[in-house]
This record gives structure tokens, sequence and C-alpha cells, in this order.
């Protein structure tokens, strides 16, 4: 489907490059360049893979943007959700870029910078507005998603307009009665697009995606038949979701609290920016709700993904300082778990049962619709934009490759379009496109603690071995100038087997092990890593003879 060449690119072209969101569902990144000019759509990061042991997040490779620090212009965000914003803080600490966003997500962009120590240069800007970087002339407008402020972009380039359609979905009766604006699509179509970049998530699923309206209706039925305290965990970036839930206490005479940190923090915020509308007197500390009785309260809390730290997982664990699960709890998942999650979810889910709460999620009442667009509306919106050219983002191939295929339906030749890598480069002209395959790396970069980065391939398998199979160490002292054994060897178990319970074993391996250093004394050459290399070998051996295992095995010599 991909035109692949190798050649350089000409002047005059624009390049877009994905540096992420491509073949993956998180950290999207897209750099346009044309010229000595760059501008940025997005910079989020994601969340790691069940074997990505000790890894707190993945962020996109920003080689390409450091190299090319003097073109950047500026980065335009589309809406607030993490996989949008969350590498922010880490690409500020590498080169400062300045920030155009819509007040929500500029707020929660804020938030992330200060807890970095981070000053940097934020703009705001409103639905509607239009703004220049560079070459690059940015029109904003108006869309629906699961969180509030989100928009799409329609770019002006020397060499024609790209649409940029962020994540969106179309609700015609969204919360805050702000539908998708389908006639600026409409006009931007008419006036003609060289590329769209629209995104893909929900592109295998037929149909159209169901307004929040209906989940703020089932949510209402849930509350008028609670006769005890509801508790409702959802994303604390949905505040439209958050009012729904707000609104509906309020109706059945409830008072609210929130639990969470992320939660808080959101809440804090959208109130500040008028967008959540709650009543005086409704919201209450959730250290003081012991004193309002059960019937008469509402919680919001975190946890809907079932993260093992959040709130709603501390409270099914019954390690929550302040609220206790009881009987005739009624908790509500308003989310659908992001794939990899589903055991977490399930596992939560499980644990409240047998406090003996009840436990409403999606499978059993429309507590949640997706945010984004499914075929019908995907349709739609290549039916207004009418590209010459299209670019699938955002989805894992299968979303890529069902979008193409749905575009291809359409009428879009094949040669049009273009699934693309993470690291390619699209190069577009007014009358001809083609991919120049890794322009740049765009391998994940891994964040450890403080470390960023420092984490690869080697240290990813030693960590995966020592989950896998534990860990042997091998301690000796060894003479220095005879290098005969003075003490030792002992043999320290981590993950591998319980040393009380398998003293032959262990007694049998250490004589192994002695044997073994004693060959390599009597041999001619006593280096360190020769008699290491020998201990581990004939150790393995043993161990996988008797056991079937092959745990890591670690010698430490002390010369003495």
């Amino acid at each position: 489907m991909n035109n692949n060449t190798k050649s350089k690119g000409r002047r005059g072209s624009l390049k877009v490059i994905p540096l992420g969101g491509l073949e993956e569902i998180g950290k999207n990144l897209t750099a346009l360049e044309y010229g000595n000019d760059i501008m940025l759509i997005d910079c989020g990061m994601s969340f790691p893979d069940d074997d990505m042991f000790g890894i707190d997040v993945v962020l996109p490779d920003f080689t390409y943007l450091i190299e090319n620090a003097k073109k950047i212009r500026g980065i335009v965000i589309t809406h607030g959700h993490e996989d949008h914003i969350g590498a922010i803080p880490y690409l500020e600490k590498k080169i400062n870029v300045p920030i155009w966003a819509t007040r929500l997500p500029l707020g929660l962009i804020k938030n992330k910078l200060d807890e970095h120590g981070l000053k940097c240069r934020l703009h705001p800007i409103e639905a509607g507005d239009k703004i220049r970087l560079g070459v690059f002339n940015v029109e904003t407008i108006r869309t629906t998603h699961s969180i509030a402020d989100s928009i799409c972009l329609c770019i002006d380039t020397p060499v024609g307009k790209l649409f940029h359609s962020g994540d969106f979905k179309v609700d015609y009766t969204p919360v805050d009665g702000e539908p998708i604006d389908l006639g600026k699509l409409a006009e931007i179509g008419r006036e003609g697009v060289l590329l769209m970049m629209c995104e893909s998530t929900n592109a295998v699923r037929p149909g159209f995606t169901k307004s929040e309206k209906v989940v703020g209706e089932a949510l209402g039925d849930i509350f008028r038949a609670a006769k005890k305290r509801i508790i409702v965990a959802s994303f604390s970036s949905n505040v439209h979701r958050i009012q729904k839930i707000i609104d509906n206490a309020v109706s059945c005479h409830r008072k609210v609290a929130v639990s969470g940190r992320s939660m808080v923090n959101v809440v804090t915020l959208a109130i500040e920016l008028g967008y959540l509308s709650i009543p005086k007197g409704t919201l209450v500390d959730i250290n003081r709700t012991k004193n309002i009785p059960d019937k008469q309260l509402v919680i919001i809390t975190t946890g809907s993904q079932g993260e093992p730290m959040s709130a709603l997982a501390r409270m099914a664990a019954n390690e929550h300082r302040a609220i206790k699960i009881k009987k005739g709890d009624t908790v509500v998942l308003s989310s659908n778990p992001i794939p990899g999650n589903e055991k977490l979810v399930s596992n939560i889910v499980n644990e409240l049962f047998e406090l003996g709460a009840d436990v409403i999620y999606s499978d059993i009442a429309e507590t949640h619709v997706s945010g984004h667009a499914c075929q019908e509306e995907l349709k739609l919106i290549h039916s207004l934009i009418k590209p010459k050219y299209f670019m699938p983002v955002h989805g894992e191939y299968r979303h890529l490759k069902a979008h193409a295929d749905l575009a291809m339906d359409l009428g879009m030749p094949e040669k049009n379009i273009f699934i693309m890598q993470n690291g390619d480069c699209l190069q577009l002209s007014q009358s001809r496109a083609r991919v120049i395959k890794e322009v740049t790396h765009a391998d994940a970069v891994m964040v450890d603690g403080l470390g960023v980065g420092d984490v690869g391939n080697i240290v990813f398998r030693d960590r995966r071995l020592l989950s896998e199979s534990g860990l042997i160490i091998v301690v000796a002292s060894i003479d220095k100038a005879t290098r005969k054994v003075v003490s030792g060897p002992d043999l320290i178990s981590r993950g591998f087997v319980y040393v009380r319970e398998n003293e032959d074993l262990m007694e049998q391996a250490r004589k192994v092990t002695e044997k073994s250093l004693e060959k390599c004394s009597s041999a001619r050459n006593k280096d360190w890593n020769t008699m290491k290399n020998a201990v581990r070998d004939d150790l393995r051996k043993f161990i996988f003879s008797k056991t079937g295992r092959t745990p890591m095995i670690m010698p430490i010599f002390m010369e003495v």
C-alpha cells in the first residue's frame, strides 16, 4: 500500500513525521516540517506493557526534535489526555518549546510542569482561534471527545491544507451542549484538503459511538435504585462524566466526596475553570464522610482500570484510610478496561463482591461509552473532508489497516493511503506524496523512577530472567596469589527455591561449585572471568538437570 523510497526530501516539500502513536495506543506525537519550520501536534506518553518490569511510563524518542530544536515553533495540543500531553515535561527538560492549548488541557499541563519544577511558555486558545507557527497557519475547530475542550486542527501549509482529527466522536447531545462543528468541517472540505490524519481507535467497530447522554441516564437509574452509599470509579480526565455523576447525586439529595490524587486535582482545576457546576454544600471532604448517612453519600474515585495503588484498589483491599467498603454499598465502574488491564479490573471486582458490595460495570449496564468514533462516524468525516491523501493515525496496526480499508470502500485510491510507522516520513508536494522509511529513531524511551532512557534491552532481559527463574548468588573468598578458595563457596537463593525446604539441593549445588573452583585453581589460566564462567556453566548444567530451571547465576569472588 505504501510507496517506499529512500531518496532525500526535495526542497519545497512538507514532511509529516510521526514520532509516536502509530501501531500503538499512546505516546502521540507528530512533527510537521517545511524548510526551517517545525510544528508539533501533541506530546503524549503511554503506559508500560506487562513485560516492561519496573517501568513507570513510556515516552516517544525526542532525538529528531533535539537535533532540530532551532526549527521548532511550538506544540499545539488537541486535548488533555495523558497519551497526548503526558510527555510534555520530559520534552521541555530537553528543549524549551512554546505550547498552545485550550484552557482545560493547558491547566493540566501547567500542573504537570509545576510538579517537575518547570516554567514554560503557555498560550491559551479557544476553538475557532487561528495561530501562526512559522509557515504554518493553524485553525482550531471544536470537536467532541471524552474530555472537555477537545479540538481538531486545520493546518494551512505552503503545499496545501492538512486536517488532523485529534481524538473525537460525533456526539449530537454532548453534556456541555457544544457538539462537533460539522459545518466548519464541511467548509474545510469544500476548500480542499491535501492530507487528512484521522484517529483509528474504533475503526474496527461498526455503527456509531453512543452519546455521553446514555451514561447519564444509566447512572440516574442506578442512583435512584441504590439504598446505601454509591462509589463511582471513572477516569479523572472525563469532566463531563464527573458532571453527570454530580448532577445525579444532587437530584437524589446526596453529598459528593472525591478520592484519589488525580481525581482531586482535576476536579479542583475544573471547578476553577468553570467546567464543573456544583451546587454549594454538595462537595464534602473525603475525611469527613463518617458523619454522613450512607444513603446521602456519593464518592467519586480513581481506579476504574484496577491500578494497584489507586483509591478504589485500596478500598477493595481494605487499606483506604477514609473509606471502608460495607455490605450493600453500590460500586459503579464507569469505564471499560483498557486492553491489558482486564485481569486487574476483574480482581478488583471480585474483591469488592467479597466485601459485600454490589458492583455494576459496563457488561451489566451502560456505565461507559467510548470517546472515539466508530466506522459510521469515520465515514462521515471522510465524506466531509474529502482529502486527496489519507494517513490513519492513533491505533494499533489492525486499527490503521481497518481505517485504510474503510477509506478505500469510500472510493479513495489505494496509492493515496499511507499506513506509516513511527520514525517514517510522508513527504508531500502539491502533486505528489511518498514515504521515506526510518528518517529518525522512534524507539520507545522508558522512564524508571528518575531515570529516562537508561533501561534498555539488556536490562529488560535480566529483569525477565529474574522474574521467570530467580537468582543464585555464589560468594567465595580466593587467595590473591594462588587463586585457591580460602572461604566458601556459599550459595544464596532469591526467587529460585526456598532454601530451608531444599537444603539437599543447595548442598549438592555448593559441592558442584566447590569442584568447579578447585578445577579452575589447578588450571594454568586462572583469571577472574574464566573462573566465573566455569562456575556459571557447571552450576547451570547441574541445576537444570535437577530442576529443569535456568536461574540467573551471579558469582562474586573476593580477593584476600
